[in-house]
């Protein structure tokens, strides 16, 4: 009696169920084959639904000029270039914190203060200022090595503010000339042309005032 009574099991896909028609003995054969496979299209469903989403929530973001590319790619791989990139601006930004290094820049027997070659050499960057720095430590000083510590006791010396000796180091060797690298690190060495410009071409405007005058001069002669 009981096999001849139709059953019923309904499945909406929409809703996670679908519906079989037949009898009880053709339901109760097939059920738990189809249990199996409604897990496995329900589960297949779930996952699907959830890459869905976050497509959708990354393509939003996404600029139209990205064209198509693989969103779940693209957001599994937006993190680490945003980790990649914030370590190489902190790389970028950070520079080394280095003390100033004693040195003897007073005034001897022997030699004239820092202070007084400062003021008379008049550099007016921090270019000139390294160098002069460096021809004070070099020749007076007899440092033919000089540390970048040293430079920042000069800085301190003549009380004016510190700037990154490391990058206007850098550039000096790169763009004046007038310093070299050593094979020691945070170490610079005054080259010739450093030396020739702070020996015969600072002041600058002192050197200005004086050709003015030999113009002046050389005019009068000419009249007289």
């Amino acid at each position: 009696m009981l096999d001849s009574l139709e059953a019923k099991f309904r499945f909406n896909i929409k809703e996670g169920m679908i519906e079989l028609e037949g009898s009880q003995d053709f339901v109760d054969k097939h059920l738990d084959r189809f249990a199996e496979i409604f897990k496995s299209a329900i589960h297949q469903a779930v996952v699907l639904g959830v890459e869905s989403n976050i497509i959708h929530k990354v393509d939003s973001l996404m600029p139209p000029s990205d064209g198509k590319q693989d969103a779940l790619e693209v957001a599994s791989s937006g993190l680490s270039k945003k980790t990649a990139n914030n370590n190489r601006h902190n790389t970028k930004q950070s520079s080394p914190c280095l003390p100033p290094i004693p040195v003897d820049l007073k005034a001897g027997e022997n030699k004239i203060g820092l202070r007084e070659f400062y003021a008379d050499k008049h550099p007016v960057n921090h270019y000139e200022k390294t160098v002069v720095f460096a021809y004070y430590l070099t020749k007076f000083n007899n440092h033919p090595d000089v540390r970048y510590g040293e430079i920042l006791s000069c800085y301190e010396e003549v009380n004016e503010k510190k700037p990154s000796v490391v990058d206007i180091v850098k550039n000096s060797v790169r763009y004046k000339g007038w310093l070299e690298h050593c094979s020691d690190k945070f170490v610079t060495r005054l080259t010739i042309s450093g030396e020739n410009f702070v020996k015969f071409d600072l002041p600058q405007q002192k050197n200005k005032k004086m050709m003015i005058q030999e113009s002046m001069v050389l005019g009068e002669s000419r009249l007289v």
